[in-house]
């Protein structure tokens, strides 16, 4: 015994556990800090893609790659074979439309934007999908925003406004913006619609992820067909395209899934929004946008608007669920 009146070994067992859960919190840091490299890194790739593929084929090939790779897991798995079988109409139904709202509209939109607008631009739009959310939920879930949550939202738009300032959008600058805007409200409701099916816990994520990634890109790849034409793709596309696929989508979901059985959701919160400062700088060194003075600021203030919101709605559910 020591002089505290525990026994030496209990101390010792505790300190391990300690320090082995503090290695394990780290670990998952990393995994889910590298998944948003590797997230961050698809705006600068799809961007080199878009050099010669058209977006929403583009779009369609790498989303119909990953579920396919995705449906393979899943078929490899009884109990995941089970939960798919097991199924109701109703969850099919959420599951549609997800996978079109989600997949096939925002992915979609993003693609395309990406083909109008600068990798910047669109990811600051993108970003702004929380605020949309907040927004939807006054209307459709009759819940009522925090005066600090109001006062992130305003701090946003005058970050939006000092991005944009003065405006002059091009035609297809316009065109561009108004595709992104579209995707923007459909990621809002997306985010809705997924975090309703993933309450009701009826299917584990990879089925949820690759069934509706699965109806979403079949969509997209036979728009692409439709609208686009057979597209002739070089080695390299296809090295993006396949690249985008196994690395930054299937890898990329795995690796995720994985984090997020040691991290809280205030720690996946914080982690994505590194991921608005990780593509500015990625479009800067690889892509030559500079942004001015004032899209810096309407940057900064975005981001930390974004990720405040961000971290008050963890917080939330944090205390709902404990």
């Amino acid at each position: 015994m020591d002089l505290e009146g525990v026994p030496k070994g209990d101390i010792e067992v505790t300190e391990k556990k300690e320090k082995t859960d503090a290695l394990g919190w780290l670990r998952a840091v990393g995994l889910a800090l590298l998944v948003t490299v590797l997230w961050s890194s698809s705006w600068v790739i799809i961007k080199f893609g878009l050099e010669e593929l058209p977006p929403v084929t583009f779009s369609g090939l790498r989303y119909t790659i990953a579920a396919v790779i995705l449906l393979g897991v899943i078929a490899s798995r009884v109990d995941l074979r089970v939960s798919v079988r097991s199924q109701r109409r109703d969850w099919w139904a959420q599951i549609t439309i997800y996978g079109i709202v989600f997949v096939a509209v925002t992915q979609g939109a993003q693609f395309v934007g990406l083909a109008l607008l600068e990798a910047i631009t669109v990811s600051m739009l993108l970003n702004l999908t929380p605020m949309v959310v907040l927004v939807l939920g006054v209307f459709l879930l009759r819940e009522r925003p925090a005066s600090t949550q109001i006062a992130w939202i305003v701090l946003s738009v005058i970050g939006v406004f000092l991005y944009f300032h003065p405006v002059s959008l091009a035609g297809a600058e316009m065109l561009g913006l108004l595709v992104v805007v579209c995707g923007v409200i459909a990621n809002a409701f997306s985010s809705i619609i997924g975090r309703a099916i993933n309450r009701e816990k009826r299917a584990p994520s990879v089925v949820v992820t690759g069934m509706s990634m699965a109806i979403g890109s079949a969509l997209l790849l036979l728009a692409g067909l439709l609208l686009e034409g057979p597209v002739a793709i070089s080695p390299l596309s296809w090295f993006y395209i396949l690249w985008l696929s196994v690395v930054n989508t299937a890898f990329a979901f795995t690796l995720w899934n994985k984090a997020m059985q040691t991290l809280r959701a205030i720690d996946t919160t914080l982690i994505n929004s590194t991921m608005l400062p990780q593509i500015v700088v990625l479009s800067i060194l690889f892509l030559g946008e500079m942004p001015d003075v004032l899209d810096w600021i309407g940057l900064i203030l975005i981001g930390l608007s974004v990720a405040a919101v961000q971290i008050s709605q963890a917080r939330k559910a944090s205390e709902e669920d404990g």
